[in-house]
């Protein structure tokens, strides 16, 4: 694609254990009705990337009824997966003239866009599945927590850990007291792998002839095309992203957030490297602390990203063995270390002779299997129970608790905050950081 520069002059700014569901005949809800047990018709919006990722997990049972992408280019993988999908470039135009014949709609498109394609859905009562994190402010997050409410569609958003197997463990073996009580989690992350901390390109492309710039602009303020954010790179932009903490931090917090009922913290502090006004850090260390609730007394949870590492445990003797991955989790309790995968996976203690005391002796099951994160929506949206990543009642407080790390550093100060509301009480922070101002022709 030719380029020319252009002058700032010139520039203008499963199915769990014990679940079940009746089985209705369709003759006994009358016609055009559809039975729990039938297969859902699924339009999927944002269909390249994890958006393919996305499709397929819902093609393992269901039927997809319509795909919809702005980059033909990027969605030419489901394109040709799916061959009979009726194609669309605009999801308003898709859902208003196919939402009769849409059940559930799936929502993986670039996180600015994430609440006006997610509250159409639910608002033309399609249940809705949202990829991670569930909205780029914390104003969209509660319009959609307030919105699933309302329209009591099933809902789940795309962190699947919360689904997974090691999630469950991690929470039965921390209430077993394998590591006694839990004081502090150490989260950490390679993330950003795509360009930020820097500013705005000032060069002119051509935008590509199978690409939808508008379109994917959506509702964030007008900006000439760049391949700077499209396609990926967009996550390190504030207008369109919510950097490495918004795109790991709902998968890695998870875990922390259900076993230990963290909610609100009372107090962040952020560290970060150089700030710019448009794109996330470089690297960035941000402490959460949640004061004592119940029984549980104040945890400490510590975020790293750009591959800053916590201490390296006094249970992991050799230096070159720390830390186990690029991105991953440390629980410390008084009793041990508990370590897991971003998304909860292969939990370990790291105490060699307790864990192998464990796997010899575990935990009776407290926590329902499910049939993995896509099966469960799919059963939720079938009469079945909630999703366990559902929007009002954990998805939401939960991309909340994460993107108020976000307000810290980009603010640059120590928040203080209500833990029962969330609120800020020391600091008045820009309401474009909380509320975005849509384009016109884009509203909720």
């Amino acid at each position: 694609m030719a380029k020319r520069k252009i002058t700032r002059r010139r520039f203008v700014g499963g199915v769990g254990t014990g679940l079940a569901f009746t089985i209705v005949p369709r003759h006994v809800l009358g016609r055009g009705y559809r039975a729990p047990s039938d297969t859902l018709n699924i339009a999927c919006i944002g269909v390249g990337g994890m958006g393919a990722s996305d499709v397929k997990g819902v093609a393992k049972t269901e039927n997809v009824y319509a795909l919809c992408d702005v980059d033909d280019k990027q969605a030419t993988q489901s394109f040709v997966a799916f061959p009979k999908a009726k194609r669309f470039r605009d999801f308003r135009v898709m859902l208003e003239r196919e939402g009769k014949n849409i059940d559930a709609v799936t929502v993986s498109t670039p996180d600015h866009t994430h609440t006006v394609a997610g509250m159409m859905a639910m608002k033309m009562g399609k249940h809705t599945r949202i990829q991670k994190p569930l909205a780029r402010t914390l104003w969209e997050v509660r319009q959609l927590e307030q919105a699933a409410r309302r329209y009591k569609v099933a809902t789940q958003m795309g962190n699947q850990g919360h689904a997974e197997e090691g999630t469950r463990q991690i929470r039965e073996w921390v209430e077993a007291g394998a590591i006694g009580t839990v004081r502090e989690i150490q989260l950490w992350t390679n993330r950003p792998i795509w360009p930020q901390a820097i500013e705005r390109p000032l060069d002119e492309y051509y935008t590509p002839p199978w690409l939808d710039w508008d379109l994917w602009l959506g509702p964030a303020p007008a900006r000439p095309y760049h391949p700077a954010y499209a396609p990926f790179k967009w996550r390190g932009w504030w207008d369109f992203g919510t950097g490495a903490l918004g795109d790991i931090a709902c998968h890695s917090m998870d875990a922390s957030y259900w076993v230990l009922g963290l909610a609100y913290p009372g107090r962040i502090e952020p560290e970060s490297t150089k700030l710019f006004s448009e794109s996330a850090p470089a690297c960035s260390r941000i402490t959460y602390y949640f004061p004592a609730k119940g029984s549980r007394p104040e945890v400490k949870v510590v975020w790293r990203d750009g591959s800053l590492f916590p201490t390296r445990p006094k249970e992991v003797a050799d230096p070159l063995a720390w830390p186990f991955d690029t991105s991953g989790q440390m629980w410390v309790g008084d009793d041990g270390k508990l370590v897991a995968g971003i998304y909860g996976e292969d939990p370990r203690l790291l105490d060699p002779a307790r864990q192998a005391e464990l796997t010899a002796h575990p935990p009776a099951q407290k926590y329902a299997r499910t049939g993995r994160v896509y099966a469960e929506w799919i059963a939720a949206c079938k009469g079945g129970p909630p999703a366990g990543s559902s929007f009002a009642e954990h998805a939401g407080p939960l991309t909340e608790m994460v993107l108020l790390g976000n307000l810290a550093v980009r603010t640059a100060q120590t928040l203080e905050l209500n833990p029962q509301t969330g609120d800020i009480m020391n600091a008045t922070i820009p309401e474009e950081y909380i509320k975005p101002q849509y384009r016109q022709g884009w509203s909720l």
